[in-house]
């Protein structure tokens, strides 16, 4: 186990700001189970890990956390829905379930996971600001987090290309690549599948990565 990768999970769960989550050490009254913020730390401890040791060569990033998916699990882009893929993407890794309940999905995390669930390597998955921000006196809400938190995590994101060495980034959203940008690092931009973007998002990855089209079933043909 790497001793950067616990100083860096450490020093993430350490941020406390206004109107922000941090999974990593924020307990949800509602949803979470005791042990929930420790849950989400060895989730992310352990994806790191096997990421540095499998030589992952992408990564790639989105805006922030949102309420029904990494605030949850601690893991961008993931809902608790897709806990089960994210495993097989890391050959067997056990994360686990932090809150009560049943599973809770997410729209875009749904779109995201069909598309790594057609490729043949694992990948990365990060937000440029690593929690989750919402509005004052709204828990369960989703907004951009701002300039000052965005700086105030940039470091965050530097470790994370210092521990990775990805040989590619790709940034979802037009709010995620300019802040990349921003901050400096390299990205390819894809359209965000939320708001119409799906379509053009697959056809983006499928591209990326030289995928065949998905075939769309046709409704009025009968099979052979």
């Amino acid at each position: 186990m790497s001793a950067a990768v616990e100083t860096f999970v450490g020093a993430l769960s350490a941020v406390s700001l206004d109107n922000v989550f941090n999974p990593y050490a924020d307990r949800c009254p509602l949803h979470d189970r005791t042990d929930a913020p420790h849950c989400r730390q060895r989730n992310l401890v352990m994806s790191l890990n096997t990421a540095i040791d499998l030589k992952v060569r992408t990564v790639w990033i989105a805006r922030d956390l949102g309420y029904r998916g990494g605030r949850r699990t601690g893991l961008a882009l993931t809902d608790e829905v897709h806990l089960d893929s994210y495993s097989s993407l890391f050959q067997g890794l056990p994360v686990e379930k932090a809150t009560n309940g049943p599973a809770v999905g997410e729209r875009t995390a749904t779109v995201i996971w069909q598309m790594l669930q057609r490729l043949a390597e694992p990948v990365f998955l990060w937000n440029v600001f690593p929690l989750h921000p919402h509005e004052p006196d709204e828990p369960m809400s989703n907004r951009c987090h701002t300039k000052r938190e965005r700086q105030t995590c940039a470091r965050f994101l530097h470790e994370i290309m210092d521990l990775l060495q990805p040989e590619t980034v790709i940034a979802i959203g037009g709010d995620a690549h300019r802040a990349v940008d921003e901050l400096g690092i390299e990205a390819t931009q894809v359209r965000h599948p939320s708001y119409g973007g799906q379509n053009t998002f697959i056809a983006q990855i499928e591209e990326a990565y030289a995928l065949p089209p998905a075939r769309t079933p046709d409704l009025f043909t009968l099979p052979a």
